[in-house]
């Protein structure tokens, strides 16, 4: 058995992370100058958040979001539609050995982010929390309720 790790337990690497970060620039300057011609993307305002490259470099998964959450889906198929096009001004933005491929898809982590803040502001966490500042005699702590 090789006492090498797999990539996915020891997370990626500083290059996928840097390269990542500059291609997340790229396509979000892309987005910006309106380069994409295409109905569904002009209108919408798309945040892309993050680009995760994988090892060898030569496949990015991207995730985006359009602002206020609506057509979501249209837009990630529009983008997906356009990704030979937007790989293409990718290239001319980013220098890399090889162009990578790319895949767009839906960015769910701010759906899970609301509901952590939905279950950390429910009644019961707040009960905890005052039961816990009384037990510590520390009743002049901050519960985040500002």
């Amino acid at each position: 058995m090789s006492s090498k790790r797999s990539s996915a337990t020891r997370g990626r690497s500083q290059r996928q992370l840097r390269m990542g970060e500059l291609i997340r620039k790229a396509l979000s300057d892309i987005l910006t100058q309106g380069l994409v011609n295409d109905d569904r993307i002009e209108a919408a305002v798309i945040t892309v958040s993050e680009a995760r490259v994988s090892p060898d470099l030569k496949n990015v998964t991207v995730f985006t979001l359009p602002l206020g959450g609506e057509n979501q889906d249209a837009i990630v198929e529009a983008m997906n539609d356009h990704k030979k096009f937007i790989r293409g001004q990718l290239s001319r933005l980013v220098t890399m050995k090889y162009t990578p491929q790319l895949n767009f898809e839906l960015d769910t982590s701010f759906d899970n982010f609301s509901k952590i803040d939905t279950v950390l502001r429910s009644p019961h966490v707040a009960r905890d929390l005052e039961n816990d500042q009384d037990e510590d005699g520390n009743s002049d702590t901050n519960s985040g309720g500002e």
